[in-house]
């Protein structure tokens, strides 16, 4: 890849590990969400947490690609998917 590319797919990373914080929108205007609604509020977290991780394993596994961004988006979307492990490990 060349290294705009790069820094786009860096910069992809990052947004979507941090698009999981929309999920306290609701709570910080106390609404509340319908059932259907708040499932699938739960599911886009969920893929964006794992399309982070992906995203973001795929930009620091090369020496030259790694920076600040990358492991920023890194371990973001490391402690999304260790907080949904947690949670799913609660349920069963």
């Amino acid at each position: 890849m060349e290294c705009n590319e790069k820094k786009t797919l860096s910069r992809i990373s990052l947004v979507i590990s941090v698009l999981p914080l929309l999920v306290f929108i609701p709570v910080l205007l106390e609404v509340t969400l319908p059932e259907g609604v708040s499932t699938v509020w739960a599911a886009v977290n969920a893929a964006c947490a794992v399309a982070g991780l992906i995203l973001s394993v795929l930009c620091v596994r090369s020496k030259e690609s790694r920076s600040l961004v990358n492991i920023a988006s890194a371990v973001i979307s490391v402690f999304w998917c260790l907080l949904m492990a947690g949670r799913f490990q609660a349920f069963t």
